[in-house]
């Protein structure tokens, strides 16, 4: 672990002074403390103090607050043009709906603010003059690479079902091993993850999946069963062991699955597309007379459950059609021609045909070894034929046609589709390169298909 390097924004300093000032303690708390110990420069700086609510009013009379969360001791302090949160040291009791506590109790301790908190990484504070407070050994955890609960696992995670989540995504982001006690109460709890609203769910997957690959693939393949609880992902549920049955294929569907997750860049809508590319093949499945297995339509079969699962989620649109139709996609392998580029760039668009490509190397580094090289030498060269179109500036799509509608309609065209299908053979024609992009050649072209079919 990297030496801790706790450098607090200034205006983080100048909140903490200002509370001291007024007889309080203040400290720096969780995550922020966690990332310095660990050399990560920390995204949020938490405060915490002994000062109620009320007390925080008159310490910051006369500042810019916010009054965010009152009922659990939260004011937002705006200053340098950003706002930072500040909580009262609290207990919290009873949690019925198993996620927020139906009762909050201002304390004066810092200890009793930090016990009640999920896991040991993330229950240390620091002062720039006291140091470091970790009652509960989240310094020597980090060391070891340990997570593990603040006091009883099973309880830990009844108060808060989502906490079941946030530590697998823990594990995954800072390499973390969770400790057997926390280990055996994610498996044992996570059916209460049902519980929790499923858009909640999808913000700590998201960022689960976007992990590093090297600990992302260990805690998933161990905790695989928690994210089949999850609105939507219960067809995972069928990939452990699913052997594939095919000389492409050396491992089961979800190590498969797993590889692929891994082996694309980490970024939420290609890590979601390699989870579900091959979520549809149980369902597709038939075996030939030499005892293979075949898949024929997983793809569109995958897409349609990536379709229901991100709706369950709640994930927004764009995300959702963006996943589904690189799933339902990824088998699709086209001869790599200049010809091909082209109108691939114009369906997809630049950014979505490089998605594709990186799906399917993704894919490709997921199957048997002997199998990579060929899928491998294909990519690259849809990937030069890629780059070459784009910077040749081609013409990709309608908008890049140097007629439009109204040259057609002046030819005799009439609005509607007889106007759409002409300007679409005269796209085709382009990208194919039988017609060049100049407006005396596509009008005599169209002027010609049009008295072809009068």
């Amino acid at each position: 672990m990297n030496q801790p390097a706790f450098a607090p924004p200034p205006a983080a300093n100048v909140i903490l002074r200002r509370l001291q000032d007024c007889g309080h303690e203040a400290w720096l708390v969780g995550g922020c403390v966690r990332d310095s110990l660990l050399g990560i420069p920390p995204k949020d700086w938490d405060i915490c103090t002994s000062a109620t609510p009320a007390e925080m009013s008159g310490a910051f009379a006369g500042w810019k607050t916010i009054p965010t969360g009152l009922r659990h001791g939260t004011v937002t302090v705006r200053l340098e043009g950003q706002g930072w949160e500040v909580t009262s040291y609290r207990v919290e009791e009873g949690y019925t709906d198993h996620r927020r506590p139906d009762a909050v109790r201002f304390v004066r301790e810092l200890e009793a603010d930090l016990a009640r908190r999920d896991f040991t990484v993330n229950a240390m504070a620091w002062h720039p003059d006291r140091g470091l407070r970790d009652p509960f050994g989240g310094a020597a955890d980090l060391r070891g690479r340990v997570l593990r609960c603040v006091g009883e696992p099973d309880r830990r995670f009844e108060e808060d079902a989502l906490r079941i989540l946030r530590g697998v995504r823990f594990a995954a982001r800072y390499g973390l091993l969770p400790h057997p006690d926390t280990a055996a109460a994610i498996h044992r709890r996570r059916d209460t993850l049902r519980r929790v609203a499923p858009e909640r769910c999808c913000a700590e997957l998201r960022r689960l999946l976007c992990a590093p690959g090297e600990s992302l693939a260990p805690v998933l393949t161990a905790f695989w069963d928690v994210l089949t609880v999850l609105p939507g992902l219960a067809p995972l549920g069928e990939m452990p062991g699913y052997h594939q049955q095919n000389p492409h294929h050396h491992l089961d569907l979800q190590g498969h699955t797993i590889q692929a997750v891994v082996s694309v860049p980490p970024e939420e809508g290609l890590r979601f597309a390699a989870l579900l590319h091959d979520a549809g093949k149980p369902g597709c499945r038939t075996v030939d007379q030499d005892g293979v297995a075949h898949f024929y339509g997983h793809g569109k079969a995958s897409a349609q459950l990536a379709e229901k699962a991100l709706r369950a989620l709640r994930c927004e649109n764009a995300l959702r059609r963006r996943v589904v139709e690189l799933v339902e996609l990824h088998d699709a392998w086209v001869p790599p021609t200049p010809a091909a580029a082209r109108r691939w760039l114009g369906r997809l668009g630049e950014a979505g045909l490089r998605d594709l490509l990186a799906l399917q190397r993704g894919d490709t580094l997921a199957h048997a070894p002997d199998c990579r090289p060929p899928r491998l030498a294909r990519l690259d060269q849809w990937e030069a034929l890629v780059a070459e179109a784009v910077a040749q500036s081609h013409c990709l799509a309608l908008k890049d046609l140097t007629v439009g509608g109204r040259e057609l309609m002046a030819l005799g065209y009439p609005p509607g589709p007889e106007l759409g299908a002409a300007l679409a053979f005269l796209l085709a024609e382009v990208v194919e390169g039988r017609l060049e992009n100049r407006r005396e050649a596509l009008l005599a072209a169209a002027e010609e298909r049009r008295r072809g079919q009068s």
